[in-house]
């Protein structure tokens, strides 16, 4: 009898927390859907001259930035070849979209790292600094479950305006601090072509933000970590 009350408990408290984080979620959808748009602009320090050129006006900004005990060098080396996929929330994450889109799983053998991953799959380099900086986009549909990613030239870019498309745009960059240390920063700008992408992209990204954003955030610990062990290890 004891038993089954201890179990009854559990299950009610299972089904509060769920409860809860149902509704957290649907207000965090309804917040970002009614804030959409409204994206803040860059602090001095995170001001991007370079990603300027490709995107001075964008509907989405995602911005995150962490110190780290290296040289630029190292610290740009270790972000381009970091791997995402090696932490289970982020695959978790990844497998999530593909259930809820009903996406066909992607079977393709990929290269290792960040960078060489994101090539191989539709993005290209806009502009680089070598050692310091990367520039990537690409323009896609991503409310599609088979999401597909189309490079553009970098001449073409600022410009392009094919109806029904997003176009989205990232850096890696590393700014120095010292001659041992640096800050890694990453931002995201998203820029839709016409009013029937946006709306769609729209109601995209109030679903899915949530997990976008948290991979962007899980990938800093892990990526100073290597960063510091490769000074270290030196």
């Amino acid at each position: 009898m004891a038993g089954n009350r201890r179990v009854h408990t559990a299950l009610k408290w299972v089904a509060g927390a769920l409860g809860m984080a149902t509704g957290a979620y649907a207000s965090y959808v309804g917040v970002t859907w009614l804030r959409y748009g409204h994206a803040s602009p860059a602090s001095a320090e995170d001001a991007d001259p370079l990603l300027d050129q490709f995107m001075p006006g964008y509907e989405v900004s995602e911005r995150h930035h962490v110190h780290i005990a290296a040289p630029t060098d190292i610290t740009f080396a270790a972000a381009c070849e970091q791997e995402l996929m090696s932490l289970p929330v982020v695959r978790a994450i990844f497998k999530t979209r593909e259930l809820v889109l009903g996406a066909e799983p992607d079977t393709a053998v990929r290269p290792r790292g960040l960078l060489a991953m994101t090539k191989s799959i539709g993005w290209g380099v806009l502009a680089e600094v070598p050692g310091r900086e990367i520039v990537m986009g690409a323009v896609t549909q991503p409310w599609y479950a088979n999401v597909v990613f189309r490079p553009v030239p970098p001449a073409d870019f600022a410009s392009f305006d094919e109806p029904d498309f997003v176009k989205i745009v990232w850096t890696l960059r590393a700014d120095p601090i010292g001659p041992r240390d640096s800050v890694f920063r990453t931002e995201t700008r998203v820029q839709t072509t016409d009013p029937a992408a946006r709306a769609k992209f729209r109601w995209y990204w109030a679903r899915f933000s949530p997990g976008i954003v948290l991979i962007r955030w899980l990938s800093l610990g892990p990526l100073r970590r290597d960063a510091e062990r490769r000074v270290a290890s030196r």
